[in-house]
């Protein structure tokens, strides 16, 4: 089997800022309230033009041209989202008419806000297999169509986005902590599922928030060390770490108690808000934009949320 590697990133943001004081003229809240409790100060919101697909293939036409590659050259496309309203076509094959693809394998992953880490790992996996040699993967949302925008806990957490990664066949990859894409840990929690729930018609995001706090800080750690463990690689030898960004609360113990001393933390949640399965990819992609992180070096991606479900790994960056 050969291994793989992501070669070039790529996001987009809609342009429209919605800040805590835009919130507070809507809902009972202020930007005290809500920086102090869950880190986040500004988030994009798309407008009625800005589909998921839309959104999607942005980032996907930005991380091709940073890896040089054009659309044909791609022979699979994973879109991971929580957010796709019609059922088909699929976001990856809209995602796939809008880049004028040729006949990709497409793919809609939706294991919400670990979509992306999910998603990462099938195209590793099929490219192992043989079964791909360039793939790109894409986690897009858009949560503001499913927002509650009159319930104060939830509509200040929501923003939308897209992220994106070409991951090709590297067929001189070592195992171990030098792989391109290391090992998944991936796994969930079925019987607290409906803690993180979107439901009804039309859609709604809803969320237990303590049990989901608890649940991150205390029982996520030791997951994430193992997922270190499977790729080689000692958490204090990371040079970034890149959680799901749910909540800066969350994002900043769970980076601690995980023990990636030297690492850089990604906290794109600040100025994103929380944009499920975008937020991995995306605070990747701007991270790699700002220089701060090396080419090559290690970096955990763990993602973590909806369905209660968790998969990470550890990856080269571009």
């Amino acid at each position: 089997m050969t291994g793989s590697r992501i070669v070039a990133l790529g996001h987009y943001q809609p342009a429209k800022v919605l800040t805590n004081d835009d919130l507070a003229a809507m809902v009972d809240t202020s930007d005290e309230w809500i920086t102090s409790r869950v880190g986040i100060r500004t988030r994009h919101v798309g407008g009625p033009d800005e589909p998921v697909d839309e959104m999607a293939a942005h980032a996907g036409a930005k991380a091709l041209a940073a890896a040089g590659l054009q659309p044909a050259d791609i022979d699979l496309v994973l879109v991971a989202t929580s957010t796709a309203i019609d059922r088909s076509p699929s976001m990856s094959a809209r995602v796939a008419a809008r880049l004028g693809m040729g006949s990709p394998a497409v793919m809609d992953i939706n294991v919400v806000c670990s979509g992306f880490t999910h998603a990462l790992a099938t195209a590793d996996h099929a490219i192992r297999a043989g079964a791909a040699a360039r793939a790109l993967v894409i986690g897009a949302d858009k949560m503001a169509d499913i927002a509650d925008w009159t319930d104060r806990t939830t509509c200040v957490l929501l923003g939308d986005g897209a992220g994106a990664a070409v991951v090709t066949a590297d067929p001189s990859a070592p195992e171990g902590a030098a792989a391109g894409i290391g090992p998944v840990l991936w796994g969930s929690v079925p019987e607290m599922g409906n803690a993180v729930r979107i439901e009804g018609t039309p859609p709604r995001f809803a969320q237990e928030g303590q049990s989901v706090y608890r649940w991150a800080t205390t029982q996520l750690p030791p997951i994430a060390r193992k997922v270190c463990e499977k790729a080689g690689i000692a958490p204090e030898d990371l040079a970034a770490v890149v959680l799901h960004q749910a909540n800066l609360r969350i994002i900043e113990p769970v980076a601690r108690k995980i023990g990636a001393v030297n690492a850089v933390i990604a906290r794109d949640v600040v100025d994103s808000g929380n944009t499920s399965a975008a937020s991995i990819p995306m605070a990747l992609s701007k991270l790699v934009e700002r220089g701060e992180v090396e080419s090559g070096a290690p970096v955990l991606l763990f993602g973590f949320g909806g369905n209660l479900s968790y998969a990470g790994q550890v990856i080269r960056c571009p």
